[in-house]
């Protein structure tokens, strides 16, 4: 008998300022000839739905923004949210992959495993990095556990992330795959060039 794969839906945050990228339209940056959020959302090919919640549009997927544009993370989850709710849907994929959009290096396989091991009690599963230092940004979470937390936390504007999904019941999965690796300043994406470049090479 086969387990089945994990239900889930998937958020791309793409909203930032990137200021340590000079305010560049950092989703739309190019690694390996794709966009940064092409890649994320290759990632997630097995989602039931996915909204990119930053400006733009198109890519067969929803979009919306947060409220008030550049109100941070929760702003940004809590419009996500907003946008998954509509139409309703009681039979909902009951996992939710929460993702920054600029993870050139995510694969379906690490979506897929942090999904599955939102299980039984667990409420959040969470990348860890190679740092030893948690992704909330690459995570699945309960969707329901996410919702209520939201509710109680009142606006989300300002809030960080970390006081949204804090008190959930949570594990932690080692980053074996290096997914974490983002791209926030020029160095980085000149670090993940050419680590495409090396990976393609060695692939043949």
């Amino acid at each position: 008998m086969t387990t089945a794969e994990p239900r889930y839906d998937a958020m791309v945050l793409a909203g930032g300022a990137a200021r340590r990228l000079g305010g560049a339209d950092k989703p739309r940056l190019a690694v390996g000839g794709r966009s940064l959020l092409d890649r994320v959302l290759a990632a997630c090919q097995g989602a039931e739905r996915v909204v990119v919640v930053g400006p733009g549009s198109g890519g067969g997927v929803r979009w919306t923004r947060e409220r008030p544009p550049g109100g941070g993370p929760v702003a940004a989850v809590a419009a996500g949210l907003a946008e998954l709710a509509h139409p309703v849907d009681p039979a909902g994929a009951p996992v939710l992959l929460l993702l920054a959009a600029d993870l050139p290096f995510l694969t379906p396989g690490t979506v897929g495993r942090l999904a599955a091991a939102v299980t039984g009690e667990v409420e959040a599963a969470v990348l860890v990095d190679a740092g030893g230092r948690d992704q909330p940004l690459l995570a699945a979470y309960r969707t329901a556990a996410l919702r209520a937390a939201l509710a109680g936390l009142g606006d989300p504007a300002g809030r960080p992330l970390r006081r949204l999904v804090g008190g959930l019941r949570t594990v932690r999965l080692p980053d074996t795959e290096d997914a974490a690796a983002d791209c926030d300043t020029w160095a980085q994406l000149a670090a993940a060039r050419r680590r495409d470049l090396t990976d393609r090479s060695a692939a043949g």
